[in-house]
């Protein structure tokens, strides 16, 4: 009996020795840092505690600084096989670049190198927060932006969906220098980004300043931004297409003309052109009597503020009333619907932009021999090259000063507003410019004190915009066209805006087309 329990002792001994060594291993663990690491591994949940048991046994701590940050950094959304780099997100919605400098300082004694998170080789990354849980699938967040021609329905520029609902899309450095001004839309413009009350104020984005510094290793920036609302409109289609039944919200008479055909992806579109017809132009006493007229681009935007376009040219207010107070010759406007996600196509006479295909040479085309003879059979304008006019603001006054300058016989006045440089290809426009040597009789030049935005930081950049428009008017007197046959008028506090071109748009009627009298 006595040998049964030594024996029983004996064997009983490697157990005690296990249960003792476990029992001071747990006592140890619960002092010591190791099990106050995050669990290790994707849905570890309850083995969490066993991962750091193995790690320390194997002499391996757990890298508590890794997994807080991957706590930290949350679900990874990939594009273009590329997951994101770990980086702290910048709040775009309410990081100003006070907030950026704060931020930086905080990382270091030095004064942080503050640049504009477009100039990064790296890129950046947005991200959108849609509290209106109206993107999906089928209709995806886009960026439009003045890098892409402000087209809502860029499919270079579609965000994609992140595992927590978010929205991101991943951008490398941009070729256009100026810094990105963008809006949220879902495809088209008639359904953009709204404000929390549902207007139509939410001013165009901006990225604020980063720390150079902060971003030195190639990490990406990441600047989340939150869209309250979504305009619920049509889906988006390839051309816009206004409704030809509805009622037109003009002064005066506007009237619809068909015509077929553009360029670039618009090739073989319909689209209507918006006439507007001066006063007294249906009396009988004018039965005979043929009028001037002017073609202006981006014709959507010249008579009527539609659903999410910023505002208007007033161009039928502004013209009834210099008609009548005899201010101006009397003139028919006609205004020329750009085609929608395909306008970058047809305005760009060369490449300037990475998601458009340079299309202007043909745009011009159909205009000469589509559109201006359509017009001149429809209505009693004159086929007189001194009589017709042609012009347009940002991209519509590239296509313009290009149609101008390859057809200088087929224009008599051009009117350009915030004509930008074509970023890219400065240089090669600027030399294009430069080789024209005849242009119409008479050119009108408008331009913004504050193109880009009203921010103190692009004050550079605004003056680069004022500096190009008299560059412009330099290139004009050196092509011949007399110091009373051209006028720049530059207004310090207007933006890249309709509100601008429609300030500025009776000092351009009354200077292009001064009354002849009988």
């Amino acid at each position: 009996m006595r040998k049964r329990i030594l024996l029983t002792i004996w064997l009983s001994l490697p157990f005690i020795a296990i249960s003792i060594l476990l029992l001071s291993i747990g006592h140890n663990l619960r002092m010591g840092p190791a099990m106050e690491n995050p669990r290790v591994g994707v849905g570890a949940g309850d083995t969490g505690g066993a991962n750091a048991i193995g790690e320390w046994f194997f002499g391996s701590r757990i890298d508590q600084t890794s997994e807080i940050e991957d706590a930290q950094r949350g679900p990874t959304a990939i594009l273009g096989g590329e997951a994101e780099p770990d980086t702290e997100p910048i709040a775009g919605d309410e990081a100003s670049e006070a907030d950026a400098s704060e931020l930086a300082a905080n990382t270091s004694d030095a004064q942080p190198e503050m640049v504009a998170p477009e100039s990064l080789p790296q890129g950046f990354v947005i991200v959108v927060d849609d509290r209106s849980d109206v993107a999906d699938d089928d209709a995806p967040i886009h960026l439009a932006s003045n890098h892409n021609g402000w087209n809502p329905g860029d499919a270079n520029q579609r965000l994609v969906r992140r595992s927590d609902m978010r929205w991101q899309i991943v951008l490398p450095q941009p070729t256009n220098p100026d810094r990105m001004q963008f809006k949220f839309a879902l495809g088209s413009w008639e359904r953009v980004e709204l404000s929390a009350e549902g207007e139509d104020n939410v001013p165009n984005r901006t990225l604020p300043l980063v720390d150079r510094e902060r971003y030195a290793d190639g990490t990406r920036p990441v600047f989340e931004f939150v869209v309250q609302q979504f305009r619920e409109g049509r889906a988006p289609t390839d051309i816009v297409r206004l409704d030809r039944y509805r009622e037109l919200d003009v002064t005066g008479t506007v009237r619809r003309l068909e015509v077929t055909g553009g360029a670039g992806g618009a090739v073989g579109a319909q689209r209507d052109l918006l006439v507007w017809l001066p006063p007294g132009y249906d009396e009988p006493e004018n039965a005979e009597r043929r009028y001037p007229v002017l073609y202006l681009m981006d014709g959507q935007n010249i008579f009527e503020q539609l659903p999410g376009v910023y505002g208007e040219w007033q161009a039928d207010e502004t013209a009834q009333r210099l008609v009548e107070l005899g201010l101006i010759e009397p003139v028919v406007i006609v205004g020329v619907p750009h085609a929608g996600r395909y306008r970058a196509e047809e305005y760009l006479p060369m490449r300037a932009l990475d998601n458009a295909d340079p299309h202007g040479e043909a745009f011009v085309s159909w205009l000469r021999h589509e559109v201006f003879p359509r017009v001149e059979r429809a209505f009693r304008v004159s086929d007189d090259p001194a009589d017709r006019g042609i012009g347009g603001a940002s991209f519509g006054a590239v296509i313009s000063a290009y149609a101008a300058a390859e057809h200088p016989g087929a224009f008599g006045f051009l009117l350009l507003e915030s004509m930008p440089t074509l970023a890219g290809a400065e240089g090669r426009w600027k030399r294009y410019l430069e080789s024209v040597d005849r242009w119409p009789e008479r050119v009108y030049i408008g331009m913004g004190g504050r193109e880009v935005s009203n921010d103190e930081a692009d004050r550079e950049l605004n003056e680069r915009f004022v500096s190009w428009a008299r560059e412009l008017e330099g290139i004009f007197a050196r092509a011949g066209v007399e110091s009373d046959r051209r006028l720049l008028v530059i207004t310090p506090e207007a933006n890249h805006n309709e509100d601008a071109w429609a300030e500025r748009f009776p000092d351009a009627l009354q200077f292009l087309l001064p009354p002849r009298g009988d």
